[in-house]
């Protein structure tokens, strides 16, 4: 599989690059493309583009862009898409850490803006670590309906997890599932559905050199395999008129076009929808499958010769028969009337809002969970809707999603500091104050939680995330 003897130059007339390539996969590309396989390669010579979004749920287009301090030209197919310089290093400005913005790679924000999940459905990113796609759908649902967001790695739905913290989500249920557990448990059950599949990453090659080093034909293959059973499970979830869409950071037609080849053939009752394409994206190759199918080209390729961003691959298919109905139940709360009792006294206290949900609690903490959320026995539940904090020995302690999903006014006492790294090392601060739980804020956007007794702001900025 690491065997892949690699290929550091190219000639002049194949095009010279410094990444190191697979020999078979530059001998593959050149047939698939023939005489566009140059321009293909010269992209390997350029630098990778940087994007971010910014995040609606907490701030609009035209006050991020008076408020960032970076060099922005927006992604011509995402609207709350932009390019950055690399200079600009938005990960280490604390707008990034009061979920501002979500950095990711600009071609990936063309995936969910496919999909287009509207107020009050229910969704499913199946494999969603580590949750660019998923903040994408959950603002634009407003953080209405419900969104299961389930990663079956455990490291990696950890930083899901975080993700969907710092962007103020409240919609979501995050699971560490398989997707066979889950498709036993929501059949029929979702409007619309993601699978950005597990895949060999030749579109990351300049991205991510290290998916150079793990390619080989035969791990190609493996993903193929693997891709077809998931969107097996996929297909079970989803309901009449349901809406799926499938993606892949890879060029190979094996896992592309030939994936959605053969998923078309074993359900006929799943139809390709045509995707809409400008700015460079290109349709789907019909000579590419194995039996030339001309719907594939209502596909979408996105190639890094021909826009800015790296590779990718996206369908979008429509349910068009009877799915069997969901049998399950929505979730009940199971909180006892001193917990809500406490909480309900620090909410009164501490904010200007009521929140006003079904009410459930792990252990000692207390989560607010989404609207019309279903019952989740049996399953490995992460993150459940919004973590409202933790009753301690007859008080409530709010946790760090809770600042990070309400805005300065919904908070009583907020503290705006001008020197925010004392903050967010996690520094006690001298304030004079003795107002109690405060919320700290960047330019009236929240940070974190402080509390504020005798004078002095006792920083409760989350340790792993101090910097």
């Amino acid at each position: 599989m690491f065997g892949q003897p690699l290929l550091r130059n190219m000639n002049k007339q194949k095009g010279d690059f410094s990444l190191k390539l697979p020999h078979t996969f530059v001998e593959k590309m050149n047939a698939l493309l023939q005489e566009e396989a140059p321009r293909f390669f010269a992209s390997y010579e350029k630098e990778k583009v940087n994007g971010l979004r910014f995040n609606p749920l907490k701030i609009e287009r035209d006050a991020f862009l008076a408020l960032a301090p970076f060099s922005l030209s927006p992604v011509p197919f995402c609207p709350t898409g932009f390019y950055y310089e690399t200079d600009d290093q938005p990960g280490k400005h604390p707008y990034h850490a009061a979920g501002l913005y979500y950095i990711q790679e600009p071609s990936a924000m063309f995936v969910a803006e496919t999909l287009q999940p509207s107020h009050g459905e229910k969704v499913l990113d199946l494999c969603a670590a580590p949750g660019g796609k998923t903040t994408q759908l959950a603002a634009m649902m407003d953080n209405t309906g419900f969104l299961l967001a389930n990663e079956i790695h455990p490291k990696r739905v950890k930083a899901l997890s975080e993700n969907i913290e710092r962007l103020g989500i409240t919609n979501t249920l995050v699971t560490n599932e398989t997707p066979e557990k889950l498709a036993e448990y929501f059949v029929g059950y979702f409007d619309k559905i993601l699978v950005d599949a597990p895949c060999s990453g030749e579109g990351m090659f300049r991205k991510d050199e290290e998916a150079i080093h793990y390619w080989s034909e035969e791990h190609v293959h493996q993903c193929a395999v693997k891709q077809r059973h998931i969107l097996d499970c996929a297909y079970r979830m989803l309901k009449e008129g349901g809406i799926l869409i499938y993606s892949t950071c890879t060029f190979s037609p094996e896992e592309n076009e030939q994936t959605m080849e053969a998923l078309l053939q074993k359900y006929e009752d799943l139809e390709l929808v045509a995707i809409e394409k400008s700015a460079g994206i290109q349709p789907g190759r019909p000579e590419w499958t194995k039996t030339t199918l001309t719907a594939i080209e209502q596909t979408a390729r996105l190639w890094p010769h021909l826009l800015l961003g790296e590779g990718h691959f996206v369908a979008k298919l429509q349910k068009v028969s009877p799915a069997p109905t969901w049998k399950g139940k929505n979730a009940t709360s199971n909180v006892t009337k001193q917990t809500l009792r406490e909480y309900r006294a620090f909410e009164q206290e501490t904010l200007t809002i009521n929140i006003e949900k079904t009410m459930y609690s792990f252990n000692q903490h207390l989560f607010a969970l989404p609207d019309d959320c279903p019952s989740f026995a049996g399953l490995k539940i992460v993150r459940a809707g919004l973590h409202l904090g933790e009753q301690k020995k007859q008080r409530f302690e709010p946790n760090h999603a809770l600042a990070l999903a309400l805005k300065k006014e919904e908070i009583v006492h907020s503290l705006e500091l001008e020197d925010y790294t004392k903050y967010l090392r996690g520094e006690t601060i001298e304030t004079g104050g003795d107002r109690g739980w405060v919320v700290v804020t960047i330019d009236g956007y929240p940070l974190g939680w402080g509390k504020e007794v005798k004078g002095t702001l006792k920083n409760f900025y989350p340790k792993g995330l101090r910097i």
